[in-house]
């Protein structure tokens, strides 16, 4: 049974107790839209003692009865189910300092963020829909549900979430919306950084990510600040078509969808501004700024409660994004220093960044291709690219008489050899090259 009809059961057993009950929310949005939809969040008038109840043969989580849910595991998914209710105020511009449970549906549904989130649906599939929901959705457009302040003075986080549903729906923020949210950007300082994070995650893998951030620069820019140098920053170089903001905002968009390279993408020149020179003919260099990015990742991410993991990956990704790769050679070193798939990561990041410039850096790709190629050829037939694979060890060098960092510096001078082919990994002539340096 598939988690679609699983949650008919639910909705069923809740109508057979005498409840109203709807599937609500992005599900609803997602289903009118033919987008795949992964949770289903349902809504009722049977109070959460009420609910837990009907469902007390399954197994029912309060998860957040103050505010009427629980979650209910159901053959293996949970689905979180919610009474009616009507928000009391929000003191701190996050979450309700109250809340009153209704029997209205339409009470609940005005409550939430935006018409495209405000809709509901019953088990026959007969839609409700008093904000006008469907009409965004076919019109793509992203609007409040009533007075946009009202929304954003609620819960700050839905400034952000207007730009990122503007990025992954594709839709235009209509007017009365993106003025409000413009000009209440300022109550996102009063939002948790993991929950800025999160949005932030979402927004980059919009496919429509770089015309939301054009129109949005300033809210993004509000949950990172080192955004504002890049702005209308003109790069003065004949490789680039657009101002370092939008450069950076079109590699994100041409990156494959894959998070940690999207993520790279999004701060891999964020520190231009700041090493722009300009040579005697009027060209604009940056010299050194993906090492200095790199590092501004690194404070940016840990700020926004990034996992450790993910702020590694990003940071090589962007401290070698600029590096030229001339030739085979240069291919080995990059996959030795860097591991496969942080290699393999570089090349899409590097690809991605040629398509966010003039159109004849585009040819560069082909090459980065190759090197692709040659990276898998090369993993594939085993070649010696780590320590691991060299085919003497620490034991052999220190059977030489090597002691202490003697051991590694020797190993790491043969694996140099043997990466640049200098030298084939044989026992026998990597033993006899190590006698040579140890002498």
């Amino acid at each position: 049974m598939k988690s679609a009809d699983k949650y008919v059961f639910l909705l069923e057993k809740l109508e057979r107790s005498g409840f109203e009950a709807y599937i609500v929310g992005g599900c609803v949005r997602d289903r009118l839209l033919g987008r795949r939809v992964n949770d289903y969040d349902i809504t009722t008038n049977a109070l959460p003692e009420q609910i837990m109840s009907v469902f007390s043969e399954l197994t029912v989580i309060p998860t957040g009865l103050k505010h009427g849910t629980v979650t209910v595991l159901y053959q293996h998914i949970p689905f979180e189910i919610t009474t009616f209710r009507v928000d009391g105020c929000y003191s701190d511009s996050r979450r309700p300092d109250s809340v009153q449970f209704t029997a209205s549906l339409t009470e609940d549904l005005a409550r939430r963020d935006l018409t495209v989130n405000a809709m509901a649906m019953d088990r026959s599939g007969t839609l409700y829909d008093p904000f006008g929901g469907r009409d965004d959705l076919e019109n793509k457009v992203i609007r409040c549900v009533g007075e946009p302040e009202k929304r954003f003075s609620e819960d700050a986080l839905r400034i952000l979430r207007t730009v990122r549903f503007a990025s992954v729906l594709g839709f235009t923020t209509e007017d009365a919306t993106a003025r409000a949210a413009h000009e209440m950007r300022g109550l996102l300082d009063n939002i948790s950084r993991e929950r800025c994070r999160e949005e932030i995650c979402r927004m980059i893998m919009g496919e429509s990510f770089a015309e939301a951030a054009l129109r949005h620069r300033d809210i993004i820019a509000q949950v990172v600040p080192e955004f504002r140098p890049c702005f209308d920053f003109e790069q003065h170089n004949p490789y680039h078509k657009y101002d370092v903001f939008e450069h950076i905002v079109r590699a994100v968009a041409a990156a494959p969808y894959d998070q940690t390279i999207r993520t790279a993408m999004l701060f891999h020149d964020i520190c231009k501004p700041q090493m722009f020179t300009v040579d005697s003919d009027g060209i604009g260099h940056f010299k050194g700024h993906a090492e200095v990015s790199a590092d501004a990742a690194h404070r940016i991410m840990r700020r926004l409660r990034w996992d450790s993991a993910s702020i590694r990956d990003v940071q090589a990704i962007i401290a070698n994004h600029s590096i030229k790769i001339k030739n085979r050679t240069d291919v080995r070193r990059l996959v030795a220093k860097l591991g496969e798939e942080s290699f393999f990561r570089l090349m899409e990041a590097k690809k991605a960044d040629n398509l966010a410039k003039n159109e004849f850096v585009f040819a560069e790709n082909e090459w980065f291709d190759e090197c692709i190629a040659y990276a898998r050829e090369l993993i594939e037939k085993g070649e010696c690219l780590t320590l691991r694979q060299l085919a003497v060890n620490g034991s052999d060098i220190s059977a030489l008489g090597a002691e202490g960092s003697r051991i590694s510096d020797c190993l790491n001078e043969l694996l140099s050899r043997v990466i640049d082919g200098e030298l084939p990994n044989e026992r026998d002539r990597l033993l006899a090259h190590a006698r040579e340096v140890l002498i």
